[in-house]
């Protein structure tokens, strides 16, 4: 097991000025150059974020070029996740329910249906992440479980089927946070020798935990275990460690690890902007 740890000061990645005002949740994906969407408005409050700002660069270590508006359909907006697949891009994102994206170029997205058997029984399924895992596509989603916070697994062949197999991420009775929307946001797996890790931001969108992200290690994809606190019992997860950073991306570009972070100019370090910092992996 190894611990991921921040190592350099944060720099400015992204900053839209014709969209919106800010960028919270996003996502990255690189095919000769870099990708940016993430969650926007010009008024920053969560039911204008309607559409989400696209923008693109050479490098994680060069500014990015604000390019257009995307997926703007007239309706909530949140938390996108693009993977490739077969030379299309699929984005899947939220509020409930759960909806589909298909792009030749990343620019121009089409909506595809999406089917989700067995959908887990929780509410506010939002904050997505999909990652491929031998054979299989697993999807984390955020939202609550018996009215407590927790991150559901799906599990697909085809990126348009999903079967629900279970709760990557629970929290107890003792866990510190529990709004009701769910303080578990921005799920990341990130698979490394044996093991994977889940990045996820625990918040109740105070400024006091906006920029708490919790990191879970774990030999099972399918399994974190439940989160009880911090003085939780040693049958409950613990975390290896807490970042300082609200909903990043974990990167590799010619062999360094980069982490994002970003969120509201009224509660966020960043003032709006996505920042980039160094990550390496203590053993």
């Amino acid at each position: 097991m190894k611990k991921p740890k921040i190592v350099s000061k944060w720099k400015t990645l992204f900053k839209p000025r014709i969209y919106g005002r800010y960028v919270n949740d996003h996502t990255l994906i690189y095919n000769g150059k870099w990708h940016l969407i993430g969650i926007t408005s010009k008024k920053g409050i969560p039911t204008h974020e309607r559409y989400f700002v696209y923008a693109n660069g050479d490098s994680l270590n060069s500014s990015f070029r604000e390019c257009s508006k995307v997926i703007d359909n007239g309706t909530l907006a949140w938390a996108p996740c693009v993977i490739e697949y077969n030379s299309l891009y699929y984005m899947f994102y939220g509020p409930s329910p759960t909806k589909l994206a298909v792009s030749y170029d990343l620019g121009d997205w089409f909506g595809q249906e999406i089917h989700l058997n067995g959908n887990p029984p929780m509410s506010c399924h939002r904050d997505y992440f999909v990652i491929k895992i031998d054979s299989k596509w697993l999807m984390y989603v955020s939202g609550m479980k018996d009215g407590k916070s927790s991150i559901a697994c799906l599990e697909s062949d085809d990126l348009i089927n999903w079967t629900f197999v279970g709760y990557a991420l629970t929290s107890g009775d003792n866990s510190e946070l529990n709004p009701s929307w769910g303080a578990f946001e921005s799920p990341f797996v990130v698979k490394m020798d044996d093991g994977y890790y889940l990045f996820t931001t625990y918040t109740d969108c105070s400024k006091n935990t906006y920029h708490n992200t919790l990191v879970f290690y774990s030999k099972n994809p399918y399994c974190f275990g439940c989160y009880n606190g911090e003085n939780g019992t040693e049958n409950y997860a613990k975390p290896i460690t807490k970042l300082y950073c609200h909903a990043p991306e974990i990167l590799k570009e010619n062999g360094k690890w980069y982490i994002t972070t970003c969120g509201w100019r009224k509660s966020s370090f960043t003032k709006g902007a996505v920042k980039i910092a160094a990550l390496e992996w203590e053993e």
